[in-house]
């Protein structure tokens, strides 16, 4: 048998105990030599957060991963650690092969350059030969289809312009590892269609795909994993549809959690207590919901592939993290 086989999927990323340390001095009003010379100063120590603590997965090519969660949970921090724009504070990030990435839209345009000489500025920056990416550029302006604007300066450019050209140079370069960061729900109904038909193409010719993503139905209709962090911390991975579920809920808990502490400190304020027995009502009404939702879904095929594994990395630390 080939030893290749026996080896099975070659690994992409892997991810070891890494976590990402912010300093709240350091701003952009505050120079380093301001930050020293205030703490000298007042004596105080020094404040930082964690945005990543103890974070630590493999993806092997053929793989798409979806990474959900809160909003300041990590997820973009993740993404821009693995496309080493941001150095780990600790751990290891091991990243195989070439890397394309799209975390935000219109990133490394030129503004006053038009399309067409942006994607001749992105290659560069890829380090991709200028003939290369003349012979790639036709392809480029077909798929990203904004008309006579791809010779008009970048700076004309709607939204929805700068995604569909930055995702077009982004998924046209045959990357081995491709991050994506939002992308996805920008533009119009076609073209969100064809991106996903895209990612598709590259994830089944074995490439390695990490999805940062609000949109759930992305993440079960198109990923075969998952992974939802939240305050920095990885808290599970496994199946989409069960990382899905439990992100819904925790959400749903933390709702109502906040809005139990907005109940319980305005009291009895005149005119408030009607409000708090509706939004008691409506919160018993949406945990039923998700209680019949829970039960009215199918079992899966495979139960073993269906178990969520929390992550057993999250340790002591877990409340030293702060919500990125």
């Amino acid at each position: 048998m080939d030893p290749v086989a026996l080896a099975g999927p070659e690994v992409a990323v892997d991810v070891q105990r890494v976590g990402v340390r912010y300093n709240l001095r350091l701003t952009k009003r505050n120079t380093l030599r301001q930050t020293l010379e205030t703490i000298v100063r007042r004596g105080e120590g020094e404040r930082t957060f964690w945005a990543l603590r103890d974070v630590t997965f493999r993806l092997v090519h053929g793989e798409s991963l979806a990474v959900i969660g809160p909003n300041g949970a990590g997820k973009s921090t993740l993404l821009q650690t693995l496309a080493g724009i941001i150095t780990p504070s600790e751990g290891v990030v091991d990243v195989r092969g070439h890397v394309s990435s799209l975390l935000q839209l219109g990133a490394g345009f030129d503004q006053e350059l038009n399309g067409r000489d942006n994607i001749m500025l992105a290659g560069a920056f890829m380090g991709i030969p200028h003939d290369e990416m003349v012979r790639r550029s036709d392809s480029i302006v077909d798929f990203a289809d904004i008309g006579q604007f791809i010779d008009a300066p970048i700076k004309t450019y709607s939204s929805g312009m700068r995604a569909r050209l930055g995702f077009a140079i982004a998924t046209s370069v045959d990357p081995d590892i491709l991050l994506l960061d939002e992308v996805l729900a920008t533009g119009d109904q076609v073209f969100r269609e064809k991106s996903k038909a895209r990612v598709l193409q590259l994830a089944q010719s074995a490439k390695a795909i990490v999805l940062v993503t609000h949109d759930m139905h992305w993440v079960t209709e198109f990923c075969n994993r998952a992974m939802l962090i939240e305050k920095g911390h990885v808290v599970a991975e496994g199946a989409p549809e069960d990382i899905v579920r439990l992100h819904q809920e925790n959400s749903l808990a933390e709702r109502q959690r906040k809005q139990a502490e907005f109940i319980a400190k305005l009291g009895d304020s005149p005119g408030f207590s009607a409000w708090a027995v509706a939004t008691q009502a409506a919160n018993r009404a949406a945990r039923a919901d998700a209680e019949a939702a829970a039960v009215a879904a199918p079992p899966a095929a495979d139960p073993d592939a269906a178990t969520v594994s929390s992550a057993s990395t999250a340790g002591p630390d877990r409340k030293e993290s702060h919500d990125a």
